[in-house]
Order: C-alpha cells, then structure tokens, then sequence
C-alpha cells in the first residue's frame, strides 16, 4: 500500500513538473519580443538606435523561427521530444547571454535572431510532449496551460524586467534568463520518453492540406496584428503622454488577460463541435480592441488600457485554440509538422508586422496607418475563419466510402 502510495505521489509530482516544464518552453523562447518591447527604450539609448529600428529585431527573431518551423515539426519528430526540449532551452541561454554582452545594434540583431530557433521548436515539442505523456481528455487544459506561458512571459517583462534595468541595467535584466534557461534544460530528461520511436521521415517540406492551409492563414493574420500591437505599445503610450514605467505595465495587463483567455478559452473551445467559429468572435472583438487603442490620447489615456486588455483577452487565445484544433483533429495532418506549419505562418505574421508598422506610421500623418493596418489584418482573419468553418462543415457532411 505505502509503495502504491508513494509511486501516486511520485506521479503526481511529475505530472506537476511536466506542466511546468511546458509553461517555461514556451514563456522563454517568447519573452524575447516583450523584452524587446518593454527594455527598448533603454536598449536603444544605450546602443544609440532610433526606435522605430526595434521592429527589426522582432523581425529577425521570428523570421528566422517562421523558415525553420517549415521542417521543425519533422525535426522533433526525428529526434524525439527529449532533445529537442534541451535544444530549446540550451539555445535560449545562448541567446540571452549573447544580447546581455553585445556593443551594437548588429550584434543584437544576431542574438535575437537565435531565439529564432528555440521559437521554431517550441510548439511542435510541447504539443509532442503532450500527445505522449497527457491523456487525452485533459489535453485540451494543458494545450492551454502551456500557451498561457507566452503571456507569463509578457506579465513578467513588463512587471519585473524595467525595474531589473532602471537599477542594474538592461543587460543584467537579460542575463538574468541564462540560469533559469540552463536549469530546464538540465532537468528535461526527467518529464520527457526515455525512448522515442523515429518517423523515418525525411527533412522536406510537406505541403499543407487545404485545412491547414486554412488555419495558417488565419494564424498569419493574427501574428501580424499581434507583434505590431505588442512591440510599439509602450512607445505609443509614451507618445501619448503616458510615464514610461507605466506605459510598460500595459504589457503586464496584456500578459495576464492572455494567461486568463488561454487557460480559460482553451478548453471552452475543446467542447464545440468547431473552434472556427469562437475563433471568428475572439479576433473580431480584438480588431474592436485595436480601434480602441487608437482613440488614446493626452487626454484619453484610459483607452490604451482597454486596447492592451481587449488584444489580451482574445487574440492571444486565438493561438492556444488552433493548437488545440491540431492535437484533436487528424484531418489537419501529423501533430508534429502541422504545430511548425502553423508555427510558421504564425511567426511570419510577427516577423512581417512590426516593421509593416514602423514603416506605415512614418509615412502616414493623421490616423496612423499602422494601427489601420492592424485592423485589416483582423477583418481578414476573421474572414478566413468563416471559410475554414464552412470547410470543415462540408467534410463532417461529405458522405463516406
């Protein structure tokens, strides 16, 4: 009795690590856009660059995680999901101790773009990971526990991060991720299969079906929305009056609504016949949320508030929820390579849309045209849910052989 008892607990603190592993797998490869949102300023005056040039470091990191994710999904599936965890995070440790320690732009630029690969990795090892180790009726709620640690990574960059650099400086508030990175990654083997059964599969691209094809669309939409909003922000914020410590609280607010929407969200949508549908309101709503952000103002800087809150709220969900669609439904392709097709298309949404931004506000005069930008990204995306909604519908319909 006390050996079963003790091999419950056993289990049960390792089901416990496992999600925790998850969470950190995914809020570290991530939190390199919210450090770059919340410690640009500092970062900026320090390595003497304008601003606008921050959309270029998103850019680098999640371009180069956009091309890899293309064979990141058979990647994992080759070599299983205990290396590919301690790949993930022994790249993060190299990227944040090579951004705390450059003297340029350039050299930042190259760092970031190392965080590039643990990004590619991240959803098609977590999603693996869960396949193997959770089971299957609780899959749905750890889908999105996991993807609620993109926004711890967003509530901990603008609640400790700019407090860690006004008094020690931006590169120790960087450097401080190395050990938190290396510790997981020596601790991976515990919560990952001792043995893995390679796919034999050979490192091509494979082309997306029409379902698929579909949801990375939608999923390309939204990134582009979503990078834009998060990487400028805080520096619109302060354009509009508001304190620079303050304006980098609105990526903590926007980080634990998104915890909220995806631990909650997920598992809401695992109960619908079909998430296109919920994904259709959620980005909706957060085309709303951008139109109010554009209504900030000296006097009116309560909208930045509701804008940080309503993005938060729904369209980081939207991620979680299609991640969600691919463990559960076989007609979108092999768990593995359908999480990094997504994950491409998702990435080269954020690589695509703080620069598009920067570009478009500095043209236009009057409204702003990279905020316009965002809002038709978010029409379009919705547009595209309501045409994979009526796909999938005609697929359950179609009559069988």
């Amino acid at each position: 009795m006390s050996v079963t008892t003790r091999d419950a607990r056993h289990a049960s603190i390792a089901g416990i690590w496992l999600r925790v592993v998850l969470v950190f797998a995914m809020t570290l490869p991530m939190l390199i856009l919210y450090a770059i949102s919340t410690l640009g300023p500092l970062i900026g005056h320090d390595l003497r660059f304008e601003p606008a040039l921050l959309g270029y470091l998103v850019m680098s990191s999640f371009g180069l995680a956009a091309i890899l994710s293309l064979w990141a999904g058979i990647f994992v599936d080759r070599i299983g999901s205990r290396y590919a965890l301690i790949a993930l995070f022994f790249t993060i440790a190299s990227a944040f101790t090579l951004m705390a320690s450059v003297e340029n732009f350039y050299g930042l630029v190259a760092a970031a773009a190392v965080c590039g690969i643990a990004q590619a990795l991240a959803n098609p090892v977590t999603n693996l990971l869960i396949a193997q180790q959770v089971p299957p009726e609780k899959r749905a709620q750890v889908v999105g526990l996991k993807q609620s640690g993109v926004q711890v990574a967003a509530l901990f960059a603008g609640l400790v991060l700019p407090g860690i650099a006004i008094q020690y400086g931006w590169r120790v508030a960087l450097g401080m991720i190395v050990p938190a990175a290396i510790l997981f990654g020596i601790t991976a083997p515990f919560v990952t299969p001792k043995i893995h059964a390679r796919t034999g599969r050979r490192f091509m691209f494979l082309p997306p079906n029409s379902l698929l094809l579909r949801l990375m669309g939608i999923q390309f939409c939204v990134g582009i929305s979503l990078s834009a909003f998060v990487t400028f922000l805080p520096t619109f914020a302060t354009q509009q009056g508001m304190p620079l410590s303050m304006a980098g609280t609105l990526i903590a607010v926007f980080g634990v609504m998104g915890i909220i929407s995806r631990m909650v969200l997920t598992p809401m949508g695992a109960k619908l016949a079909d998430e296109s549908l919920l994904l259709l309101v959620l980005i909706a709503i957060a085309a709303c949320a951008v139109m109010a952000t554009m209504q900030a103002g000296p006097a009116k800087l309560w909208w930045l508030w509701v804008g940080a809150a309503g993005m938060g709220l729904t369209a980081v969900g939207t991620n979680a929820i299609a991640m969600s669609m691919l463990i559960r439904d076989p007609a979108f392709g092999p768990v593995s390579a359908a999480s990094g097709l997504v994950s491409a298309a998702f990435f080269g949404g954020f690589a695509l849309g703080p620069p598009l931004y920067g570009a478009l506000s500095n043209y236009s005069t009057g409204l702003p045209l990279g905020w316009s930008m965002q809002v038709s990204s978010l029409l379009l995306a919705c547009a595209l849910s309501l045409v994979l909604a009526s796909a999938r519908r005609r697929k359950v319909q179609a009559p069988t052989c």
